[in-house]
Parts: structure tokens; C-alpha cells; sequence
């Protein structure tokens, strides 16, 4: 017998605003909805990565702007504005966030153990869901215990059991079922219930073969995305499917290729295909900031080659919707009008994010154990460092904090790219300070004590959940990279004495340290670039002294350098570096890469090694302002003649440095 999609009717839903006095606003598919005509509304969560509850474990604190308790909070409203609506989720449910390592690495999955992702979606109705790469990161036999606790499908029709890949997708050992193909009921415009088969197919980026290729070599293999929805969905509708929902763990992006990481955009091509939910790149489409210029890609209709589709952010900040006009043709339905709307948890008011939901008091509790020892794991030490790790000086002496996220971004790469065409390219590693410069006051700085170190502690080393990135570029364009950090410096005139050295225009993370190479700042240069990354100066040269290998930089020869997805991809608009220089693209958070640095290691030692100073400048000091703690650390700064130059603004500390 078919169920009702969700049991809310017209009639319903008007006699419960009576009642209340509520004032129901209804989607005004669901308001003009005729006789044979029917709304069906389709809810979205994607990349979760087990933010189930609204907590920022690595800041120990909570968040408003995550969280599936929060998003659960909104279905019900959501619900209350159709008649007809279902429920799915795009995957990335397993990994992300010290939750999730709890339960991989301490606690563990016993057969029969529910994963607190499940707790939680389990108690919201879910019809389906696909695979996230994320879903990997842990191994087959983790995946396949949470998969068991779910009341509900999942389905993937690119993950191929085995090493062999069949002639016919549709010949292939899959891992999961490719599809599924729902009976349900539907209430039309006049009340009236129809039968309707909703086909849901699901896809995985191929590129897990590489991010997690010690958990799948030999055990599974993947398929390109278009090329399985183009053998699959039309034997969907041989079987029925009167709408077929194409959920892609996989974003938007509008250059073609072979198994493509980002292939919504053509997944929305393939014919038959009715709307497509994308997530994976930690966007929100529609709206006003992502993928515009696109071509073929309408950022406020929300369609993709004409297609409806949604993006619903990530960690639970946005519900994803899209809002179908069913119309019967004789015995079948079809699409003949859609709408789609990212939906968020949370505002912007005076600078600060307000939550606009309250929290599903159901997940809360499922959630209290799961959450309680995870904040005992994060609290407890995970590593030694042997040396403090502060940022009082990162701005201008090489430094311990900045040191040990290059260590780890090497040390996490070096393995990736060893069995690649890269394997015998020299690998550097870029990283920036951010809490540095005083932006946010005079506090605002790295400051962890030698000994114990703890998970939470990785967020006063990496504030932003940047993914790592790695770029190929020539020794000439190291340089100019490194002449736009430089830019952070005022201009500074020989002979004079307690100038102000910091622009404090340029943010401290635009100010990359590049380790594996060795220079100097000559400050008596005017800065190349401006804070905008705007040509100031075209024939300035402040780096001096570039050297690789205690040799002078060859500015034909090839690297790869270590960074975030934000420098990669243009942020900061560093000269030449951008996501045409990109050659991979890590699953990993820096932060998670620096925990398992850490766990690694046992005790690291971040000890900042002085590859870079400023160059003399005889009979000339500069000033600068940092943290009052700064005096503890003062004798570790080896590269500088630095001096307390009494008491700065608003609760600084003054320095002086003798150039």
C-alpha cells in the first residue's frame, strides 16, 4: 500500500490556523493547486559532517550558525506552508568535527550501536539519502554500521563493489542500490489523494578514489557522475518513476570533463532528470553570492540548464527547498513549474549572527550523552608540544604558530602526492597568522602553553574551516607571492628612527609565510602591492635574498605549494594564484590535518626555524603594537632586536625593533 508523502492535507492545515488563530501562509503552488494538479515540496539537508547540535567543539563554545537541531527546527514550519512534502539529505554525514572522531577513533560502533547522526535524523522523517565523500574517511566497515542504524535508504549509483567496472553501468556490483523508486500518495488541489512513484538516484564525487584511497583500493571503484545518470535514470522511468530527484553530493561547475568533481550542472542535463540537490562545496545556491556569471547556472530562479536545483549550505545553516507544480497526464504526473529557496538558520543583526530557530528539543536530548563525552574528548590532550605556541610576534618574526600549521600541511601532502606526477616537485607550504594584527583587540592572539596540547586548542592555531589546497606554480611566482605579504608593511626610511612598521589596512591573514624557501624583507622598498592586491608599485623588489636549497631561486622552476582552499581559489587576490593553478583538492579541514599531526607525532615541536627576516636597514627602528603577554616570549624571538617600547592604545603593548 502506498503511504501518504507526509499527512498533512489542505483541509487540515486551514482547520489547525482556525483553531489557533495561526496564520498559515501556504506556497502559492499549494494556494492555486487545481483538480489533477498537486505541490510537492522537497526539503534538504546537506553536508552535516556530524554538527548535529549547535557547538563548535574545536572553540568549545556554541554556534548559532550550525546544526541539524536548529535546521529540524524548521521543518515543521516548512511542512505547514505545503500539502504534500518529503524529506532527503546529500550526504557528508560521517566526518567533520570532533563528534565524528569520537566515534570513530574512541568510542567505536558495536553491531547494533546507533551513530549520533542517525539518533538525530531518525526522529525527522527522512525519505533518502545519498553518500558524502566524507562518508569514507573512516573506512567500509564503520560506513556500513551507521548505514545499518538508519531508517531509511540510501542510495549511490556510482560506487562500484569491486575493482571491475562492467561495458553497461547498469551491469555493475554496486555498493548500494542505484535508486529507489517511492510509492506514495498525493493530495491534489481538490483534496483529492493519487498514487505517484518518486524516483530518487544518488551520486558520489569519483574523486574518493584518490582522498581516501587507503580505505577503497581493491575494494570499491568509482564511476563519472553523467555518465551513470545517463544509463541509469532512464531505466527509472522505465519503471515508473513519474518525477526522478537526482541527489548529487557533487557542486556546480559549468567546464565539462571526465569525472568531474563538481557535475551538478550536467547531472541537471540528463534527460529525464526533473530537479537536482547538489551540495559538497559548502555554498548557497540561489542567492546573491555564489556561482553567479554562470552560464546556463540562474542564481534567483535557482535553476541549473533550466532545471530546479538547491545547495543548502553546510553544517545545518540552511534547509534546502525546492517546490514542485505536479500536473496528472492521464495516468502520470509532471513537472510544469518549480521554485527553489535556500532557507537559513540564523541572520546577520549589528555584526553578530542571531539564530532565527530554536533548537528540536528531541535532538537535543538523543544527543546529551554523545555530546558530554565529546566534550570531554575535546578537553582532553591529544599530543605534547614542546615548545609554547603564541602569534605575539608572527607579524614580524618567523613563528611557532604559524610554523606548526606549515608542518602539518607538509607533512599531510608529502604523503598524498608521493605516488602522483608531483611525487619529485619540490613541496613548500604557505600559511598566515590569524589571530595577530589586534583587529579584535588587544587579546586576540594564539597563546598555548608548552606540554598538554587538546583539540580545542587547533582553534587558536586555524580559526577558518578552510580545506587544505595545493598549487603548482614557477620560483618567479613564489616571489610574487611573497611581495604581496609583504605589502603588510609600511614603507620605512633609512635612518630614522621609531617609524610605524604594520599597515594596519592589510589583515594578518593575507600576511603568507612560505616555509622551504629562505628570504628577507627589505623594508626601504615600497610595497609592490597594495592591501587589494592592486599593483602600487610596478618595479619594487622587497624580497631579497629568495633562495631554495641555499641557492638562488631558479624563477623557471616548478613547486607545489601547501595552502587553503581560500588562497587557492583567489582570496586575497594574490598575484597569479587562483583555481587554475590548483592541482589537488584535499576533503580535509587544515584543522583536522593538524590534529592528525599532532596525534601523529605524539609531541611536536613547533619551534619557529627563521627562514625569513627583514634585511638591515644600520641607524633605524620601527615600532609596532602586539599583546601585553608578548613580554613572556620576548627572548625566544632569536632573528630580531626587539625591545619594550612602553604601553600602546586600548590595552596594547609597544615595541621597538633596531633594524
Amino acid at each position: 500500500m502506498s503511504q501518504l508523502l507526509h499527512p498533512v492535507s489542505r483541509r487540515g492545515l486551514l482547520a489547525g490556523a482556525a483553531a489557533t488563530g495561526a496564520l498559515i501562509m501556504l506556497h502559492p503552488f499549494s494556494a492555486r493547486a487545481q483538480a489533477n494538479q498537486a505541490h510537492l515540496r522537497i526539503m534538504e539537508t546537506t553536508d552535516i559532517h556530524v554538527n548535529v547540535l549547535p557547538y563548535d567543539y574545536y572553540a568549545d563554545k556554541a554556534n548559532d550558525t550550525m546544526g541539524l537541531s536548529r535546521t529540524a527546527s524548521l521543518i515543521d514550519a516548512v511542512r505547514k506552508e505545503a500539502v504534500n512534502s518529503m524529506l532527503i539529505d546529500n550526504g557528508d554525514l560521517l566526518q567533520g568535527n570532533p563528534m565524528g572522531d569520537y566515534i570513530a577513533y574512541e568510542k567505536g560502533l558495536k553491531d547494533g550501536d546507533l551513530h549520533p547522526i542517525m539518533k538525530g535524523m531518525n526522529l525527522l522523517g527522512y525519505e533518502c539519502s545519498t553518500l558524502g565523500n566524507h562518508e569514507f574517511n573512516y573506512g567500509l566497515s564503520f560506513l556500513d554500521k551507521v548505514l545499518a542504524g538508519a531508517n531509511f535508504p540510501f542510495v549511490c549509483a556510482n560506487l562500484i563493489r569491486g575493482t571491475q567496472l562492467a561495458a553497461n553501468p547498469r551491469d555493475d556490483k554496486l555498493y548500494l542500490k542505484p535508486y529507489v523508486i517511492l510509492d506514495r500518495k498525493i493530495e491534489d488541489g481538490s483534496g483529492a489523494e493519487h498514487s505517484i512513484k518518486i524516483g530518487i538516484i544518488g551520486f558520489v564525487p569519483p574523486q574518493i578514489m584518490v582522498w581516501d584511497l587507503k580505505n577503497l583500493e581493491g575494494n570499491v571503484k568509482t564511476r563519472d557522475i553523467v555518465e551513470t545518470a545517463k544509463a541509469w535514470v532512464p531505466q527509472m522511468k522505465e519503471e515508473g518513476a513519474d518525477i526522478v530527484i537526482a541527489l548529487s553530493h557533487s557542486g556546480i561547475d559549468v567546464q565539462h570533463g571526465d569525472m568531474m568533481e563538481n557535475a551538478s550542472f550536467f547531472v541537471a542535463g540528463v534527460d529525464g532528470i526533473d530537479a537536482v540537490f547538489t551540495g559538497h562545496q559548502h555554498l548557497v545556491f540561489p542567492g546573491k553570492k555564489d556561482f553567479q556569471a554562470l552560464e546556463g547556472v540562474d542564481t534567483q530562479k535557482g535553476t541549473l540548464q533550466g532545471k530546479p536545483a538547491v545547495m543548502g549550505g553546510f553544517w545545518g545553516s540552511h534547509m534546502g527547498l525546492i517546490d514542485l507544480m505536479l500536473e496528472r497526464d492521464g495516468s502520470k504526473w509532471k513537472v510544469v513549474s518549480a521554485t527553489s529557496e535556500a532557507r537559513p538558520i540564523f541572520e546577520r543583526v549589528d555584526n553578530k549572527n542571531k539564530p532565527t530557530v530554536p533548537d528540536d528539543k528531541r535532538i537535543i536530548a538523543a544527543l546529551e550523552q554523545d555530546h558530554q563525552a565529546t566534550l570531554a574528548y575535546v578537553r582532553r590532550p591529544v599530543g605534547k608540544t614542546s615548545a609554547p605556541l603564541y602569534s605575539y610576534f608572527a607579524l614580524v618574526a618567523d613563528d611557532p604558530s604559524v610554523q606548526v600549521v606549515s608542518q602539518a600541511q607538509t607533512w599531510y601532502l608529502r604523503d598524498i602526492l608521493k605516488s602522483t606526477q608531483w611525487k619529485d616537485v619540490p613541496l613548500l607550504s604557505a600559511a598566515a597568522p590569524f589571530k595577530a594584527g589586534g583587529r579584535n583587540g588587544a587579546d586576540y592572539y594564539t597563546d598555548v602553553p608548552a606540554g598538554d596540547i587538546a583539540i580545542k586548542n587547533v582553534a587558536d592555531l586555524y580559526l577558518y574551516p578552510n580545506t587544505v589546497r595545493a598549487v603548482e606554480i614557477t620560483g618567479a611566482e613564489v616571489k610574487e607571492w611573497l611581495e604581496m605579504s609583504a605589502g603588510i608593511f609600511n614603507r620605512i626610511e633609512p635612518g630614522k628612527a621609531d617609524q610605524a612598521l604594520i599597515n594596519t589596512d592589510f589583515p594578518s591573514y593575507n600576511f603568507d609565510v612560505i616555509d622551504g624557501v629562505t628570504y628577507k624583507i627589505d623594508l626601504s622598498q615600497p610595497p609592490k602591492y597594495d592591501a587589494k592586491g592592486g599593483v602600487a608599485n610596478a618595479g619594487a623588489n622587497r624580497i631579497a635574498d629568495l633562495m631554495f636549497g641555499g641557492k638562488p631561486i631558479d624563477p623557471d622552476q616548478k613547486f607545489v605549494v601547501a595552502t587553503n582552499n581560500y588562497r587557492a581559489g583567489g582570496g586575497g587576490n594574490f598575484p597569479d594564484i587562483n583555481a587554475s593553478k590548483i592541482i589537488y583538492e584535499a576533503p580535509d579541514t587544515n584543522r583536522d590535518v593538524i590534529v592528525r599531526y599532532i596525534v601523529s607525532e605524539g609531541t611536536i615541536n613547533p619551534s619557529a626555524d627563521g627562514n625569513w627576516s627583514f634585511a638591515p636597514l644600520p641607524g633605524t627602528s620601527v615600532v609596532f603594537e602586539t599583546g601585553v603577554k608578548a613580554k613572556d616570549f620576548i627572548a625566544d624571538v632569536k632573528s630580531l632586536k626587539i625591545e619594550p617600547a612602553g604601553e600602546g592604545e586600548a590595552g596594547f603593548a609597544r615595541y621597538r625593533i633596531l633594524l
